[in-house]
């Protein structure tokens, strides 16, 4: 195998790698600084489309991880960039949370229920059944189904919750339509972010929580990629998959001597 360049920008998931639950993952605010002090471009990713980049921030700086909005690069985002590459302009139907919307209206998108271009798929906590409905039946008329991310469930205190790829699947069973999924882990995502800090794969490093979206996802786009063991993938999980990490590390903080 190639030796792989020395890497220079760093992508980072969020949940499950810098904090858990609401509590920051030892050695995250130590990984961060070093980070913003060596100038290296870098972004914290997240497959969640219910917070805003400034929402994120304001969570992050609470937890005492001071990471710029301009550093935060979330599923949303990467749906709107593709929407506004694909069709500017357009119209949707969406249904999701502020961070979505707010992500479709900055790139000049109207909301709407009439005949949209697309139906717009994202994370929410009050998913509805009369907006399900309403998206199968404008799926059936034509819309082009979207979805911000594949995730089937997403953590909580209590325990998963169904998220969006769970929803897809059910809008899926209904209209015989698979959506395009924008976030992790369409290498999509990783490029148009990439291309956001003007970071290029071959020097660049993913690190994450989870086999099936975030090393995948680094390892389609061309990155380096890092398994830490604070989320939801365990070491004994790793042989499940037909593909491996770069290297498996036991937490962030195993990481910050690598800046």
């Amino acid at each position: 195998m190639a030796e792989r360049k020395p890497i220079e920008s760093w992508l980072t998931d969020m949940d499950g790698v810098l904090i858990h639950e609401g509590v920051p993952i030892p050695g995250a605010d130590a990984f961060i600084k070093k980070l913003r002090d060596s100038g290296r471009p870098f972004l914290v990713l997240t497959n969640n489309s219910i917070y805003t980049a400034r929402d994120l921030q304001a969570r992050l700086t609470r937890m005492g991880l001071e990471v710029p909005v301009a550093n935060i690069w979330t599923s949303a985002l990467a749906t709107a960039q593709f929407l506004d590459d694909q069709r500017p302009g357009g119209t949707a139907y969406v249904i999701g949370e502020a961070g979505l919307t707010t992500a479709l209206h900055d790139i000049g998108y109207v909301l709407t229920d009439h005949a949209p271009d697309y139906v717009v798929l994202g994370e929410t906590r009050t998913y509805s059944f009369e907006a399900m409905t309403k998206a199968v039946r404008l799926i059936n008329d034509g819309a082009r189904f979207i979805c911000t991310n594949p995730d089937e469930t997403g953590p909580s205190t209590e325990g998963p919750l169904p998220a969006t790829g769970a929803v897809a699947a059910l809008i899926t069973k209904a209209t015989g339509k698979q959506p395009y999924f924008a976030g992790k882990p369409n290498p999509l995502m990783m490029r148009t972010g990439l291309n956001a800090i003007g970071a290029h794969s071959e020097t660049s490093a993913m690190i994450g929580d989870r086999m099936d979206t975030d090393v995948l996802a680094g390892l389609e786009a061309g990155m380096e990629t890092f398994l830490v063991l604070t989320g939801l993938t365990t070491r004994a999980d790793i042989d499940k998959y037909p593909y491996r990490p770069s290297t498996v590390v036991d937490s962030i903080a195993d990481l910050v001597d690598r800046i």
